[in-house]
């Protein structure tokens, strides 16, 4: 894909989960919230949702970052944001596959279909509930503004500078 101007880097954001297994559709969620906001420069939103080949397919685009939204298993209290940085060759399927769409084998597969995964980072939050039926727990619902607002920092960081560090950083909300 040709950029239209070399100035704006390109920004993929993906919100990913399945809507009908309650908290597993956060980042779902979060992308509406975002789509309802103003739009930030050379930034597509894209709720996935289980589309793991999609997205894997999409990362071959030439994205200079990749912001990927889902649900955390096991990793603290629920409502809790972390943004972490992601690498492909990371053995991380247990803590990324709350739902079985396994976005680490998606992020390696990148690879596998001759493309380079680009800089990517996720923003995750921890689970309440992950059960048959549409809407988020009460925790995690709370945490859709403020992950909302972790990707926006992370597109606003790297539009200020493409070789800016990044921080770890964790957010209890609720």
């Amino acid at each position: 894909m040709q950029r239209t101007s070399p100035e704006v880097p390109r920004i993929l954001v993906a919100g990913i989960g399945n809507i009908f297994l309650a908290d597993d559709g956060f980042g779902c969620e979060v992308v509406r919230h975002l789509e309802a906001l103003e739009a930030l420069p050379g930034v597509r939103l894209v709720d996935y949702g289980i589309r793991g080949m999609h997205l894997a397919y999409d990362l071959l685009d030439g994205w200079d970052l990749a912001i990927l939204v889902d649900a955390l298993p096991d990793r603290g209290d629920p409502g809790c944001i972390e943004v972490l940085e992601v690498a492909a060759d990371m053995n991380s399927s247990a803590w990324l596959d709350a739902h079985g769409m396994d976005p680490a084998s998606v992020l390696s597969s990148v690879a596998a279909l001759g493309g380079e995964l680009p800089r990517t980072c996720l923003v995750g939050v921890q689970v309440a509930e992950i059960s048959e039926r549409i809407g988020l727990s009460d925790r995690v619902g709370a945490a859709v503004v403020p992950a909302a607002t972790a990707v926006r920092e992370l597109v606003r960081e790297h539009l200020a500078s493409s070789s800016g560090s990044f921080v770890q950083r964790s957010e209890r909300v609720g």
